[in-house]
Order: structure tokens, then sequence, then C-alpha cells
């Protein structure tokens, strides 16, 4: 399916989610309702537990909402889509295949071939993710930083036109986690997509996004759609700035707020 060009790259329309546990019905996600543009990098913050993965499984086509509607390019979404890549919290890298051979598994799963192009591809890929030279290593001889580099890889090689991404840097250390921000920052402006990325961090949603959404405690639910007027490229200065600084100040008397 291609992009409709008129139609908004995601649609959440009064879009609820309840699970059936044990203990009974748990609601998830209440009445949401956002649209993100094309190419727009949109953060979602909100507390432990609020529903902001639900939000990416839903895109994803891995769930189907019980009210409401889910819309990619203004069609409904009923099942998993190629012009969608996802990022998890851990790469899921297959230990025993080499960098290259991981990075180029959806095209083998999908179409049980790779082609010399998607090689090729996938070898350009890596070395935009600063992982040139290391194609033919193991996921095991990869520090965690360099693993979550191979799994973004993965996710651009079909260059989908939506990238979800959730968590995607959390089980990093901090020096390894804002490195890998500064590297989805300057690899999203050199390829722009449509990204919807889930964080707990308030530093991390204003440095990398225009628009955080700001989710209340489950069910979840849209409560603050913020746009981050900080001029691009953004990047070491960026976190320094008065700006940024203004924004996560907000972002987190908000929270603060929501939590109380």
């Amino acid at each position: 399916m291609t992009a409709g060009t008129n139609f908004p790259a995601m649609s959440f329309k009064a879009m609820g989610q309840v699970y059936q546990t044990s203990s009974g019905p748990l609601e998830a996600l209440k009445n949401v309702e956002f649209e993100v543009a094309r190419h727009q990098f949109v953060a979602v913050l909100g507390p432990s537990g609020c529903g902001k993965s639900t939000l990416l499984r839903s895109i994803a086509g891995l769930l189907r909402p019980t009210s409401g509607s889910v819309e990619v390019f203004g069609l409904p979404v009923t099942e998993p889509r190629d012009d969608i890549g996802i990022v998890f919290q851990k790469p899921t890298l297959l230990p025993w295949a080499n960098i290259e051979d991981n990075v180029v598994f959806p095209v083998r799963h999908k179409t049980g071939r790779v082609s010399a192009e998607d090689r090729e591809r996938a070898r350009d890929m890596l070395a935009k993710v600063g992982l040139a030279g290391f194609e033919k290593r193991l996921p095991s001889e990869l520090s965690g930083g360099m693993q979550q580099r191979v799994g973004i890889a993965r996710a651009l090689h079909m260059n989908p036109d939506i990238l979800l991404m959730d968590e995607p840097f959390s089980a990093l250390d901090a020096l390894t986690r804002e490195e890998m921000g500064f590297e989805l920052v300057r690899i999203w402006e050199a390829q722009p997509k449509t990204v919807l990325f889930i964080t707990h961090s308030i530093s991390e949603a204003v440095l990398l996004a225009d628009r955080v959404l700001v989710m209340s405690g489950r069910p979840g639910t849209v409560v603050e759609d913020i746009m981050i007027d900080i001029p691009r490229p953004r990047g070491v200065e960026t976190t320094s700035s008065p700006a940024m600084q203004t924004y996560s100040a907000h972002l987190r008397h908000l929270l603060l707020k929501r939590e109380v």
C-alpha cells in the first residue's frame, strides 16, 4: 500500500483499548484522539502503565482497538504493514547471525530470498548508523549501544514511511543514550520519516521531537499536545539552550501535576 499524501500519516479517532485479564477488564486507553503529519517526529510521554506501548502496537497492526479506530494514510489498520518499521526497547537480534544478516532478515522472512541489492542497501544503512566494518561481526561482539544501532538499521532497511520506536534507548547507560539520541536526530534529518517515539525521558523528547504528547495515567488519553519550536539541526548545544530548559521544565511540571 502506498502513502496517501492527502491524509495524515497516523490518525487515532476516539480509540480505546480494554484488555481482558484474569481479574476482569483492564482499560488501558480511553478516547485517544490525535493525528501525525507525514515526516513529523512525535514523542509520547506519560506515567508507566498509561498505554504508550499499546498505541504503538495498534499502529503496527499487532493489536485491534476495542473502540474507535486507528488509521495509517487514511486506511484502517487491520494487520502489519510493510511501510511501518519498529524499533523495540531491546534490539532482539538473532545471536547466531552476523550483523548484515540481521539487518536483511525481514526481507528474507518476507520474500524467502535476499538479493545483492538488499545486501548493498544493508551495508549502506549500517554505515549510516556508524557500523561500517562490523557487518560480519556477531551481536555478542557488539556493545549494547551498537546492537541498538543494528536494530535501527534493520527497521530502516526497507525504507518505511513510518518508524515506531518503543523506548529504544531505555536499557542504555546515560552517555550512550545521549549519543544514540544525537545519532537518531542526524539520521532522521538526513532521511525524514514519520516517527512515533515512546520515552520516559523529558529531555530526550524535547531534543528529538517536533511535538510532544503528554498522556494521563491509566486509562491513558492525550491531555497535552505541545509543539517544540526549537530550530533544527539540533545537537549538543541544544541541550543547554534556554528554549530546551523552558520546554523541559514545563513538561516536568505537567507530568508531576498529573501524578499527584
